[in-house]
């Protein structure tokens, strides 16, 4: 019998909002990394109806992600988690004009530390990321 407040594993990896995470901000294999780059993945995520301004694809495997919601992660501000090691991100940003598709962006790759709220040992937001805490 499980206690108040426990979501088993497998039902853990169902959750919405971390499956919501995934599709925004997961991309275990990138290529390019470059404008051309955030200008698919944008697309093929679902994120230019209207068009996102700024979005972070993290390049790790998800164990790793996930971590940042336990022992690679250190408490943050409001219920946040900052992990303790560098991952490897790129992060697109609009270029501005029309919020309405076809939307342009501009890449920025490198390594950042990043900030999630985590439920149930999960990251399901993605708050920032900067390159040393």
């Amino acid at each position: 019998m499980l206690g108040l407040g426990l979501t088993p594993p497998a039902l853990a990896q169902d959750d919405p909002r971390y499956r919501i995470f995934l599709t925004k901000h997961y991309d275990a294999k990138p290529w390019g990394r470059n404008d051309k780059y955030c200008e698919i993945m944008m697309k093929r995520r679902g994120l230019i109806t209207p068009c996102k301004d700024t979005n972070t694809f993290i390049h790790d495997n998800k164990s790793n992600i996930k971590a940042i919601c336990g022992n690679n992660g250190d408490p943050y501000r409001e219920g946040l988690r900052l992990s303790k090691s560098p991952f490897q991100v790129t992060t697109c940003r609009h270029r501005g004009g029309s919020p309405r598709p076809p939307c342009q962006y501009r890449a920025t790759a490198g390594f950042r530390h990043i900030v999630v709220r985590c439920e149930h040992g999960l990251p399901v937001h993605f708050d920032e990321s900067f390159f040393n805490p």
